[in-house]
């Protein structure tokens, strides 16, 4: 009966895709008998630099069409870059001229215009205009009897001033290694952080790809260093540590000042000095600087997102593009990294992703909430995620499986997650299909990805969610996030005997910026979740 309604839905899907491009006889500001006046709207879609323009396509004409037929709602875009997210809000919002809806990644940056009182008050609308979006987000698994969508309520005064995207897939990180190199070297996929290490010498000594001794990276990253080394870094970090504490002294999203964390520090600046980081990477401004690296075959371990090599096309995707230029490579996840306690443990994120919020210049906030519940619905969420059945995906047991597509209706982002705002992954009828079906969203065999999410998710844990509204972190969070990657970088690429004058300096000067600020906001407010 599941896979019926599936199949009856996808279906749905094709038949609005077809009748949603046709010309509409109405115009923009046109009253129509039982719909809400029109009122246009701004969007914020990301701009990844890809060749697709993400304001004018084939699925932001679809978004037009179906919005204005649905709801009377004119949609526009705005393209916001990707990788400039919070300066480009804070200067669309310093001239007053910011989307309706906008979305980041930083709870700092929410939390900054809250304080400022640039945001609207989203809880009237969360049993009114938002029922459909409510029962997509579900209840909050971090906060026992509370709903996702009430994530950001004020304990005291009952305002939510943000709403979460639902992540359906909350792997963070993996670190992915040249498993035809290991093999060649004799070598298992490591276990252990000391099988790691050892794996890394032997890339740098053996050269098991041939690329030359002088060009071989053994371990390659981008410049923000603490997330790309996240997983290494935090395995340092004390096991026992409680919740509580490890919340408190976690600073604009960085462990710097747990227990053990600076021990990893120390780890890699000894790698670093024996040639098994790739020297260049603070220059390394953006992933496709490393994955470019990584495609061209001298790379034997990089970090990304828990999928992230195998996203794509065969014309763009960093394991696809490798193996054309080195036949038979291979490019797996391993889980190496032990704490003291011999766990691999690792952060994963919680349910609740971007943060969606309405800024107080908005003319049409309740069009705003419309629209979010408009994309709520399973017909329009589905069909953005997967598009037209024999154009985007075919069913393979009842499973959409996608195709590639390289025409007007490729996507511009995974599964389209950019304009799907409320959704980050695709949400099946059961876990089960759910997995597959992400499985085979990728051009690559569905087992990569089911391992993938497999590694990132064990023995991974969310950091601690605690109810609380925070206001201390606003002015300091830019300048303590641009320190902190500075204190990351010198730190490990400083000459050994250096390493604990430096780090120690950073952390005081780290300190004195705000951090301990914030961390005695954060002890007052502690309660438990």
């Amino acid at each position: 009966m599941k896979r019926k309604a599936i199949v009856l839905l996808l279906g749905l899907c094709v038949l609005l895709s077809f009748s949603a491009c046709k010309p509409k006889n109405q115009s923009a500001g046109v009253e129509r008998e039982g719909m809400p006046p029109y009122v246009s709207i701004r969007v914020e879609v990301f701009n990844r630099g890809g060749e697709i323009d993400p304001v004018n396509n084939n699925w932001t004409n679809w978004i037009k069409e179906k919005a204005l037929e649905d709801e009377n709602i004119g949609v526009t875009f705005v393209a916001v870059p990707r990788t400039d997210e919070v300066p480009a809000l804070n200067n669309y919002m310093a001239a007053g001229d910011p989307p309706d809806i906008c979305y980041t990644y930083s709870t700092e940056l929410v939390n900054s215009f809250r304080d400022m009182g640039g945001l609207y008050d989203l809880s009237p609308y969360t049993s009114t205009l938002l029922t459909d979006l409510n029962e997509f987000l579900g209840p909050d698994m971090m906060l026992p009897g509370r709903r996702l969508i009430e994530r950001g309520k004020d304990r005291n005064t009952g305002e939510i001033f943000y709403i979460p995207a639902r992540r359906i897939f909350t792997g963070r990180y993996n670190t992915f290694i040249r498993k035809d190199w290991l093999d060649k070297l004799g070598l298992p996929l490591p276990s252990t952080t000391q099988e790691f290490y050892e794996a890394l010498k032997a890339f740098k000594e053996k050269d098991p790809g041939n690329v030359g001794k002088d060009r071989v990276l053994p371990y390659s990253v981008t410049r923000d260093a603490y997330l790309r080394f996240a997983n290494m870094l935090e395995s340092y970090i004390d096991p026992n540590i409680s919740d509580k504490d490890r919340w408190i002294g976690t600073v604009a999203e960085r462990s710097f000042l747990l227990p053990g964390y600076k021990e990893g520090v120390r780890e890699l600046n000894k790698w670093y000095h024996e040639g098994l980081i790739d020297p260049d990477f603070p220059l390394h401004i953006t992933d496709m600087d490393v994955e470019n690296l990584v495609k061209s075959g001298v790379v034997g371990v990089y970090v990304g997102n828990y999928e992230m090599p195998y996203r794509g096309s065969t014309s763009n995707q960093v394991l696809a593009m490798l193996q054309q230029n080195v036949p038979g490579a291979e490019l797996v996840p391993c889980d190496p990294f032990t704490d003291a306690d011999g766990v691999t443990t690792k952060y994963c994120y919680d349910a609740a992703g971007m943060y969606i919020f309405v800024p107080k210049y908005s003319k049409n906030p309740e069009a705003a909430m419309r629209y979010l519940n408009w994309l709520s619905k399973p017909e329009n969420r589905l069909f953005l995620q997967l598009g037209q059945e024999g154009i985007s995906y075919d069913l393979v047991d009842g499973i959409p499986k996608a195709k590639l597509v390289e025409g007007p209706w490729a996507m511009v982002s995974p599964q389209n997650i950019d304009y799907v705002l409320i959704s980050n992954g695709l949400l099946l009828e059961t876990p089960e299909r759910t997995n597959m079906a992400n499985a085979l969203s990728y051009m690559v065999d569905p087992q990569l990805i089911i391992m993938s999410n497999e590694i990132a998710m064990r023995n991974a844990r969310p950091m601690p969610v605690v109810p609380v509204t925070l206001t201390a972190a606003g002015p300091y969070t830019r300048d303590l996030q641009d320190k902190g990657n500075r204190l990351i970088a010198e730190s490990i690429m400083c000459p050994p005997e250096n390493f604990d004058r430096v780090w120690d300096n950073g952390i005081n000067d780290w300190l004195n910026s705000g951090a301990r600020v914030i961390m005695e906001e954060r002890a007052a407010k502690y309660i438990a979740p």
